[in-house]
């Protein structure tokens, strides 16, 4: 499946939330940081994956396919590979808890500022990595 329309509007809504992103992390919202940082790493991975012909699966942690797929990836992405499911893996593991917390944790006093920072990071990152491939898609 290549849906090379559906693959642009997603990179654009990431881009775009970067923004939002920065909002929040001025509002020092370390949590809602974490958690819109790991759907915009959801949605430009899942643009990327369109991009080459994989209908992603609607699950958050793409690492795997990103393993199962690398052959299909530019070089220059697949050079970044690991950073890309690191990224993944890492920000889907605070996804719910970013959001709704638990009966022992509050997300906005377990987040930090440097969560905050690892997460927008790791966003910036992951956008900067896949644009410009789903872009001349």
């Amino acid at each position: 499946m290549r849906n090379t329309e559906l693959a642009r509007d997603y990179i654009r809504r990431a881009a775009v939330r970067l923004q939002a992103v920065d909002v929040l992390f001025q509002a020092e919202s370390w949590a809602d940081v974490v958690r819109e940082s790991q759907e915009i790493v959801e949605l430009a991975l899942k643009a990327l994956l369109r991009s080459v012909g994989v209908d992603p699966p609607r699950i958050h942690d793409l690492s795997a396919v990103l393993d199962g797929e690398a052959h299909r990836l530019p070089d220059d992405v697949r050079a970044e590979l690991e950073t890309l499911k690191g990224a993944s893996r890492d920000l889907r593991r605070d996804r719910e808890l970013a959001f709704y917390g638990a009966e022992d944790l509050t997300p906005s006093g377990f987040y930090s500022r440097e969560d905050g920072e690892r997460a927008r990071r790791y966003a910036r990152r992951t956008v900067e990595i896949v644009r410009p491939h789903v872009a001349s898609a």
